[in-house]
């Protein structure tokens, strides 16, 4: 990604794609969802309670590209206003769960009541710029597990590994995207990062949930 100053400014290609975007060529859109749509698609599936809505919710986002994008002034770059979009769908998709689905699922399978699961002991501060527990389990652990472990996480502390370790947004375009201050990315991360080391340092067990602390301060989050 480069400097702060690279991933906030308009690059020219960026500026000449939203050029023939805004100038309704089907081309330079199909281009932008062959481009996109893999990364928008893992990005969706992993911060949505219900994956099988994945595509669903994808295709949805890449309508309100095409429909936004004549008002898109180049504030940020492209990539991170699509993943913006992205993600306040995912957040509507989500709120819309808890709305009409969560009241299905009994509490205990919620909560899971488990004093292992990912007690978070973190105070607000600077995240460990060394290698991240995501990139040290891919190395050791089946993929699998890993995204297994990384789903347990509540949000918002997931959508922040995924933006920040995953798909290797600088600590800014986190913030950007996320609509949060710079030190509330690095709160996030930090204790993201906790809860994910815990889950996959635990003893081996399928499916393991959050702890309810874990869940209560994600709930706070959400507002």
């Amino acid at each position: 990604m480069g400097n702060l100053a690279s991933a906030l400014t308009l690059q020219p290609e960026d500026a000449a794609l939203i050029a023939e975007l805004q100038a309704g060529s089907e081309e330079a859109f199909a281009w932008l969802i062959a481009r996109y749509h893999q990364p928008i698609y893992s990005l969706v599936a992993r911060t949505i309670r219900d994956r099988a809505d994945a595509a669903d919710l994808t295709q949805e986002v890449f309508v309100k590209v095409f429909r936004g994008v004549g008002s898109f002034h180049g504030d940020s770059s492209l990539r991170t206003w699509i993943y913006r979009i992205a993600l306040r769908e995912a957040s509507n998709q989500r709120r819309w769960w808890l709305r009409h689905k969560q009241q299905e699922v009994p509490i205990d399978q919620e909560v899971g009541g488990d004093d292992s699961g990912c007690p978070i002991l973190l105070k607000d501060s600077l995240p460990d710029d060394s290698e991240s527990p995501y990139e040290l389990a891919v190395h050791a652990e089946n993929r699998a597990r890993v995204e297994a472990a990384l789903n347990q996480v509540p949000e918002p502390f997931r959508t922040t590994l995924i933006l920040r370790d995953i798909e290797g947004f600088v600590y800014e375009e986190v913030a950007e995207i996320q609509g949060v201050n710079l030190g509330t990315v690095k709160s996030r991360l930090a204790r993201g990062r906790a809860c994910l080391k815990t889950l996959l340092t635990a003893a081996r067990q399928v499916e393991r949930a959050p702890s309810g602390e874990c869940l209560e301060m994600a709930m706070e989050e959400e507002g």
